[in-house]
């Protein structure tokens, strides 16, 4: 199993693919039921895959302290099950026809089956919760309600008195920051680190979180579909601003007046769509986002560098690297 880390230590490596399979395990375990429609959609996404991002920092975090507590391995499954479920109602939102390079849940079954899959896989998370505690169920909850606001922020537009770019990274913070963070978090809490070391772990995670969109955003316009196991241009689509079309949206060039006009709207014709892509691919909004994926690398770096030193310490710096890498 690839962990996606460059240059990891071959111990914790050995150790972190030994856990991660643990908890694939409960992950596929717990969300059996009794109906086979459910099971079947349920674990639709789940057998298609994904980076594992939100465990695996959550192993991760829990090096820091004790990582063989139980309540480490629910803790990664309580997180990627959340994504997991979120994803399914994005797709509604979204009408995505590709999720990790399978058939999107709802092109297959429809809306009304995918909406109720994800709500069923919040059922499921909860019951997951309730065996950590209350202060993980509080945890989740504050998580869950700025994961909704996010949502609500995104599909509401700009707010009053934030740029679109602040808006944008106040979205992205919430939407998909938030829960990162709180993986990273449960880790150290679960295994016992210190508060100050949860703290920095918490921060880092947020930090990471903001990274990984706007790699995302990068790759949603810069990918070909077999390379990234989405649709490319499907914000355009849906006419949500990434970082990218942020920055076009707030130029006052005069040679951006055409594209900004097409970007202040979804896009609905896919020539448009097309020849969209291909223009902002050599925009110069592109390298400016790229510059302010490396300075939230070297920002998330800077925060783990006041943890203890070792293996962990640098597979999180790492990570960072592998996300950079990942977007060019």
């Amino acid at each position: 199993m690839s962990l996606g880390i460059p240059n990891l230590d071959p111990t914790l490596e050995s150790a972190l693919v030994a856990d991660m399979a643990r908890v694939e395990e409960l992950l596929r375990s717990h969300i059996v039921g009794k109906y086979p429609l459910v099971i079947e959609t349920s674990r639709h996404l789940v057998e298609a895959g994904g980076k594992r991002l939100r465990p695996l920092l959550t192993l991760l975090g829990a090096q820091f302290g004790n990582p063989d507590n139980e309540q480490v391995i629910q803790a990664a499954v309580v997180c990627e099950l959340t994504h997991l479920a979120t994803l399914y109602h994005d797709d509604v939102m979204d009408e995505a026809p590709l999720r990790r390079g399978v058939e999107s849940a709802n092109n297959r079954w429809g809306n009304t089956v995918a909406i109720l899959t994800g709500d069923y896989l919040f059922a499921k998370t909860s019951a997951l919760l309730a065996d950590l505690g209350p202060e993980a169920v509080r945890i989740h909850a504050e998580t869950f309600e700025r994961l909704v606001i996010g949502q609500i922020m995104e599909t509401q537009g700009s707010s009053e008195g934030l740029s679109l770019l602040e808006h944008y990274t106040q979205v992205i913070a919430d939407k998909t920051g938030s829960l990162i963070a709180t993986s990273a978090r449960y880790g150290a809490i679960f295994a016992g680190a210190s508060s100050k070391d949860i703290e920095i772990l918490t921060q880092y995670g947020e930090k990471i979180g903001i990274l990984f969109q706007l790699a995302d955003d990068i790759i949603d316009i810069a990918s070909e579909t077999d390379e990234s196991g989405k649709t490319p241009g499907t914000d355009l689509r849906e006419g949500v601003p990434t970082m990218v079309t942020v920055h076009i949206l707030e130029s006052s060039d005069p040679a951006d007046a055409q594209l900004k006009a097409i970007l202040s709207e979804p896009i609905h014709d896919e020539s448009v769509v097309a020849a969209t892509l291909k223009t902002l691919r050599t925009h110069s909004a592109m390298q400016v986002s790229r510059n302010l994926l490396v300075q939230y690398a070297d920002e998330s770096k800077a925060l783990v560098s006041e943890l203890k030193d070792g293996p962990a310490k640098e597979a999180l710096v790492s990570l960072c690297d592998a996300i950079i890498t990942r977007s060019s």
